[in-house]
This record gives structure tokens, sequence and C-alpha cells, in this order.
């Protein structure tokens, strides 16, 4: 199962939290953030890094120009899309960088909301599927209602977000078999500040259940 650790702020941190067993560690590239960083601050990071950690960036309604100037300052190796974009913008995208992870980042609200991943499905590399806000675009700290996602099986891997915390993953997965989870809010002591004890508790938890 792949952990995605989204909001890193701080190379030391960044470091930290892929040696505790991260395969993802996921930066803010949307200016209007408590969370951003810029790409310089993600090269940062991501040079200390192991190989297989991947390093993704998180926009919003970005243009392709200003994703693939990101990707290469930066060094990413995915690109995670939280805004509006349509099925075709993340196939144009696909096709632009062909060698970057594309996941597209959907908000639920109801089961009707599960329809879209079906359309994006075809479109990208992997799903997201957060909590919905009507003004935040992630790391609000709501949850899911897992129970709606018992039966979600979308044709390509996804990711489980929205309010999860080393305090409630072991229910989360009880009741939904996502291809990875991604924290960002439940282990932080502050925006983009990441708390080490609650990454390590995390991981403790989820080596004693789970196959990482």
């Amino acid at each position: 199962m792949r952990v995605k650790i989204c909001g890193i702020t701080q190379p030391q941190q960044g470091k930290a939290i892929a040696d505790f067993g991260a395969t993802a560690l996921g930066f803010i590239c949307v200016s209007t953030s408590p969370r951003y960083v810029t790409a310089n601050q993600i090269r940062a990071v991501v040079e200390q890094l192991a190989n297989q950690i991947d390093s993704i960036g998180v926009f919003a309604n970005t243009s392709i120009a200003g994703i693939s100037q990101t990707v290469a300052d930066a060094g990413l190796t995915g690109v995670q899309l939280h805004g509006d974009e349509s099925p075709e913008f993340c196939q144009q995208l696909r096709e632009h960088l062909p060698k970057v992870e594309i996941i597209k980042a959907l908000r639920i609200r109801a089961a009707a909301d599960l329809d879209k991943a079906t359309v994006y499905s075809l479109s990208v590399d992997t799903l997201l599927l957060d909590a919905y806000h009507p003004q935040q675009l992630g790391g609000t700290g709501k949850t899911l209602d897992w129970k709606m996602l018992q039966q979600f099986q979308p044709s390509c891997p996804w990711f489980l977000a929205g309010g999860l915390t080393p305090d409630n993953i072991l229910e989360a997965l009880s009741q939904v078999s996502p291809s990875g989870i991604d924290l960002s809010s439940g282990v932080e002591s502050a925006p983009g500040d990441k708390d080490l004890d609650k990454v390590a508790k995390l991981f403790e938890k989820l080596r004693l259940n789970y196959e990482l």
C-alpha cells in the first residue's frame, strides 16, 4: 500500500518522513495555500530523497505550461490536480508529461460524485478521493463517508484522503480498500509543520496491520 504524506514544507521533515517509510511526499504548488512551497523549496527536499520515493506536486487550475515548468524545476515524479480540471485537460497533460504520474483529486460530497471517478479513470494514472469543503481544496481535516466507498472499485489505482489520522486510519482501512492513503493535516502540529511523533505513530500502526 502506498503512503503519501502531503504538505511537506521543510527538508528535514521530508527526509525524516521518507525514512519512516512513506512511499510518496506531496508538495503544495498552490500559492494561496498555507502549505505552499516554491519549486526551489521542493527541490531542496527532493535532492535528499532516495530514488524510490515519489515526489508529487499538487496544483489547482494551473496551465499545462506552468505545471510542466514546475515539474522540471522541482524534479517532481507526479502531478496531483486538485482544481476543476476536466478529463480532457488531464488527458492532454498526460500526453505532455508521459513519464510523470497524473493524479486527479475528486472532492466527494455524495455517492453521485463517484460517477466522476469512472470518467476520470480513463484520463489519469491514479485517483484521489478527498472530503468536500465549499472553500478549501484540501487539508481540511474532514473525513469522507467511508461506508459510501465500500463498493468503490475504479479501473485505476486510488488514494483515500480526507481527515485521516493515526487514530482513525485502522478504522478507515477496515471499511475501505484503497491502493494508497494520503495524510496531511492529520499528522501536523500546524499547517505545513509535520508532527514527527504522529507520523511515527501512523507507521507503527500500519506496520502492525498491513504490509507496506
